[in-house]
């Protein structure tokens, strides 16, 4: 499968989880293997000083400080009960990072590449000094931020269909004109962010697209909601890449979300995106792993999203 790539990094499954707790190192296992048993390459990243680098020129540098300190000190928790710490925690955000940047660098190395970051923790509710929702770094917003810095491109669009909104990849691009974020969502629902009327401020006014959706949304709903207003929004951004913040957690049988999308809804979203990235951006396209938390079916749509993002 030459033209898709799963990257992913071992440090990932470091962070422990508590008892009860839904993000888990399970969840990353499962997803692996099935995966692996459908023949797609998995690209397993090694340690380097880049992902901290890349972290601190988004992330505010204290938080960052503060977050390492915390995991040295051995805390059990990092600015809320949602975010409980491990010996492994700093070290498997920061491998988050790191594949999820070199997820994006082989995509914009190549017309017609797609790439899935498999990893965890989450990313898309940490905010620039604030751990949020299981999220430490915000993986996908550091990519992008990262991808503009270094010149690779000059627009990215970030499209979050995780049934809770990322409110910290909104935040802290919501003042910019070449980032363009469009999200999905269920609502009201935690983080209680996304309401339809935040669009952006300043410069980046009109370049945030919130579409909350009621719960118990299924197929059909988002299916009209892709073609009636987050396709179009995409066309006449016209980015240079689009980033995927792919949270399946809007599956109708999650023990966290409130939707009813199916198995097949998910190949679709896959198969449409991989469309428009066609149309938009040379084929260049990456999802990132956000929520998912039944852990029996999170590994089948994630590989069957993949699939269909190939045509198959």
């Amino acid at each position: 499968m030459a033209s898709m790539r799963i990257v992913t990094d071992p440090r990932c499954l470091e962070h422990a989880a508590p008892l009860g707790y839904p993000e888990k190192p399970e969840r990353l296992r499962g997803v692996l293997a099935a995966l692996r048993r459908d023949g797609f390459e998995v690209v397993e990243t090694e340690p380097t000083k880049r992902p901290r680098e890349a972290v601190e020129a988004l992330h505010d540098g204290a938080y960052v400080e503060r977050f390492a300190r915390a995991v040295e000190r051995g805390d059990g928790l990092l600015d809320s009960a949602d975010n409980p710490l491990s010996a492994g925690t700093f070290e498997a955000s920061l491998g988050a990072v790191e594949a999820i940047l070199a997820g994006a660098d082989w995509v914009m190395a190549e017309a017609g590449r797609k790439a899935m970051a498999a990893v965890r923790p989450p990313g898309h509710h940490a905010e620039e000094a604030r751990a949020m929702g299981f999220c430490f770094f915000n993986g996908i917003a550091v990519a992008a931020q990262d991808l503009i810095r270094r010149q690779l491109c000059q627009r990215v669009a970030i499209f979050d269909f995780d049934v809770h909104h990322g409110n910290g990849t909104q935040h802290l691009f919501e003042e910019r004109s070449d980032v363009f974020f469009v999200s999905t969502h269920q609502f009201p629902f935690y983080p209680g962010t996304g309401a339809a009327e935040e669009r952006g401020q300043g410069a980046g006014t009109g370049t945030t697209l919130n579409l909350p959706m009621a719960a118990g949304a299924g197929d059909e709903e988002y299916g009209r909601v892709f073609e009636e207003s987050v396709f179009p929004a995409l066309r006449r951004f016209a980015p240079d890449v689009l980033l995927v913040s792919a949270g399946f957690d809007a599956w109708r049988g999650d023990p966290l979300g409130g939707m009813r999308v199916s198995a097949e809804g998910f190949a679709d979203w896959g198969r449409r995106l991989a469309a428009l990235s066609a149309e938009l951006c040379e084929g260049r396209l990456m999802m990132v792993l956000e929520g998912g938390y039944d852990l029996d079916e999170l590994p089948e749509l994630v590989s069957g999203c993949c699939r269909a993002m190939l045509g198959n």
